[in-house]
């Protein structure tokens, strides 16, 4: 391990390490280091921490002190020199008529070096501008051709996103960035719409094609052969984000239909014949709880996946469905009577509520038996006296659920006969 602070210098986005030198360095403290093109002024970004051996390269360049009030003051000198270095050579260019851009002036900490840096399209013979320059700073000239992305980096602006571009901001270095990666995210490769203010690809393609591809692996490919909870079909579209995809398939080609991935069986990745391809079973429909079955579990928001065919779920076989060999029990209605009725149409009781009654009798007990009273006749005309020496008159038991029927067994009018014990 390797005692290092890291300093980033003006305009520039890397982090380079130094030596502090036994320095104790903060960041946002502003420094003097040495570097290989001399003297220059730095602002420290991480203060005196620990890195591998690895990730360093030796020897180490030192820091040299902290930066002083005169220090700030020349750095102050030296962008007012730059900034007529600028106007100047740009007279200089279009008096030797070349076909250049001039995009930036850099001078150094100390003044000894002055670097132009510009863009073309070719090469630029510029000997004699370089002479001309060197006669009127009395520095080193140094002219640097760079390209259209290091002139974005240099300048800075907003992107079509509305924030800074970011290789002005946070990217060490550009990354390769091709038409590929737009073709696999779907986007549009109108070159308005997909290339940045350089001109290039925009750096951020860069960012999720990994994610993209990842899940280009797990997805079909366009006019593939697939087998769907609704039958065979052939992908027209792929949602890598979703992971979904609409297939026309053979019994309805219109509409589109949009299965999730899971959801399907490709039998054909691409495109090309069907012979000789078997077609599986329709695979299980991605699905959401009934609402009988919401009440019946645990957890009432959850999805699952069918394991069995629908004629075959267990769920149906508890709601009594046709042809699971069991009925639905019907309900029993306040009244005590069955939905559908228990009478036939001319009044008579059915055979089924007949057979019942009995049972609901002997399931009750009977209370204790009273002594018989002698039956008194009664004066009305037309009514049969409930007469004999041995007969008893019942005497009424109160009313209960169910109710007994009333004139059982006896004439139009007249009491029932009481049963014999």
């Amino acid at each position: 391990m390797t005692e290092v602070i890291s300093v980033r210098f003006r305009g520039g986005c890397k982090n380079y390490y130094f030596d502090p030198c036994g320095h104790q360095v903060k960041m946002g403290d502003q420094v003097i280091v040495e570097t290989s093109a001399g003297v220059e002024f730095a602002t420290c970004t991480e203060g005196n921490h620990e890195v591998e051996d690895a990730a360093i390269v030796k020897p180490l360049s030192p820091m040299l002190r902290m930066a002083t009030d005169n220090d700030r003051r020349t750095v102050e000198q030296n962008k007012k020199r730059e900034s007529e270095a600028f106007d100047i050579c740009e007279k200089k260019i279009a008096a030797h008529g070349l076909e250049m851009k001039l995009v930036n002036v850099s001078a150094s900490f100390d003044g000894n070096k002055i670097v132009f840096y510009f863009t073309a399209d070719g090469r630029v013979d510029f000997r004699e501008l370089v002479r001309d320059l060197a006669g009127v700073f009395r520095a080193r000239i140094e002219l640097r051709q760079i390209g259209v992305r290091d002139e974005a980096k240099m300048i800075g602006g907003l992107g079509i996103c509305g924030r800074p571009f970011c290789c002005s901001q946070f990217l060490d270095g550009f990354l390769p960035v091709s038409i590929k990666m737009a073709k696999t995210q779907n986007l549009s490769l109108n070159p308005a719409k997909i290339s940045g203010t350089c001109g290039r690809l925009m750096c951020c393609l860069k960012y999720e094609q990994n994610v993209y591809e990842d899940a280009a692996k797990r997805m079909p490919k366009v006019e593939s052969f697939v087998q769907t909870p609704d039958g065979p079909g052939n992908v027209k579209s792929v949602d890598l984000l979703r992971e979904t995809v609409k297939v026309s398939l053979d019994s309805a080609p219109e509409p589109l239909k949009c299965y999730h991935g899971c959801e399907i069986c490709v039998l054909r990745n691409g495109k090309g014949s069907r012979e000789g391809i078997a077609i599986p079973e329709r695979p299980a429909r991605y699905v959401e709880e009934t609402e009988e079955e919401a009440l019946e579990s645990p957890s009432f928001t959850t999805p699952f996946y069918m394991d069995t065919k629908l004629e075959e779920a267990p769920t149906r076989e508890k709601i009594g469905a046709p042809g699971s060999g069991e009925s639905k029990p019907r309900r029993r209605h306040r009244g005590g009577r069955r939905r559908g009725g228990s009478k036939s149409a001319d009044g008579a009781e059915q055979p089924k509520a007949e057979a019942k009654r009995p049972e609901q009798k002997e399931s009750k007990p009977r209370p204790p038996k009273q002594e018989p009273k002698p039956a008194q006749p009664k004066p009305a005309e037309g009514q049969a006296a409930s007469g004999g020496e041995g007969e008893t008159k019942r005497r009424r038991r109160p009313h209960h659920r169910g109710g007994r029927r009333r004139n059982k067994g006896g004439g139009e009018g007249g009491s029932s006969a009481p049963k014999s014990e």
